[in-house]
């Protein structure tokens, strides 16, 4: 049965999170919970989606990848900082001021940029994201606003979540990655036409940078072909590489070292 709405809140709330727990919220949004603290990386809620912006109420961070719709989603933001009052959103210097226009103020923002760290501390622990260029589908980076698309290296511990918002493959991004020992990347796989990794370009990074698992998103419950393709090419071509397809809302503990659940 799928959770939504503040049931789907209430079950967040209710999960034990020493290591990271990932919901998918659909498209490229994920909600993420490590000990009492809670992510949202480029929530889009339209209306009708299962969950609702006036619904969450336990945002510590939301961070945007770029100024793109449906990854800056105004409602979605407006909405979730009016619910949790004490969140705010994190997202591209380059992107502040659209981010303004759509109704975020200022005070509630922190501007970040490539190799630059964002800290949170929440109860006694402790979580970092760092960010990284995207391509989208060129870095289109400026001397005074850096580059306006971001993937975000999200480190909970000992655990670390790579979120390529939208990006396409570019010279120099696995040498960026590696250092990070990343766990579980979240790779947008809907295709050129998206700028976005096609599915083997997806499974060729997470290979090259030793990805643990590996999930696709950037498309809905209604393009699960799209979900196909990856699954065909990563049993049929990748057999060694763990990964992961949610379903939406779904609540997944990415396992520990030795356990392939």
């Amino acid at each position: 049965m799928q959770v939504t709405g503040p049931a789907l809140i209430a079950a967040m709330e209710g999960t034990e999170a020493a290591s990271p727990v990932l919901w998918w919220l659909g498209h490229c949004g994920f909600a993420i919970k490590y000990y009492g603290i809670v992510f949202y990386v480029d929530p889009y809620l339209p209306p009708g989606a299962g969950l609702q912006p006036a619904d969450v109420n336990n945002a510590d961070l939301i961070l945007c990848t770029h100024t793109d719709a449906q990854h800056m989603d105004a409602a979605a933001l407006r909405g979730m900082l009016d619910s949790s009052a004490r969140a705010k959103v994190v997202l591209p210097k380059s992107a502040a001021r659209h981010a303004f226009e759509l109704g975020v103020p200022y005070h509630r923002m922190t501007t970040t940029d490539s190799d630059l760290r964002v800290e949170y501390f929440k109860m006694g622990v402790y979580a970092r994201v760092y960010a990284v260029p995207s391509a989208h589908p060129d870095l289109s980076w400026t001397p005074i606003g850096g580059y306006p698309y971001l993937g975000y290296l999200i480190r909970c511990g000992g655990t670390t979540i790579y979120h390529a918002g939208d990006c396409v493959p570019y010279d120099g991004l696995a040498d960026r990655l590696r250092p990070y020992n990343v766990n579980l990347a979240l790779l947008p796989v809907a295709g050129r036409e998206q700028n976005n990794f096609t599915p083997e370009e997806a499974a060729q990074l997470a290979s090259d940078i030793g990805a643990r698992w590996v999930a696709p998103m950037h498309y809905g419950p209604a393009s699960v072909e799209v979900a196909d393709r990856f699954t065909s090419h990563m049993l049929f071509h990748r057999p060694e590489q763990r990964f992961k397809v949610f379903k939406p809302f779904e609540g997944w503990h990415i396992p520990e070292e030795g356990d392939i659940s």
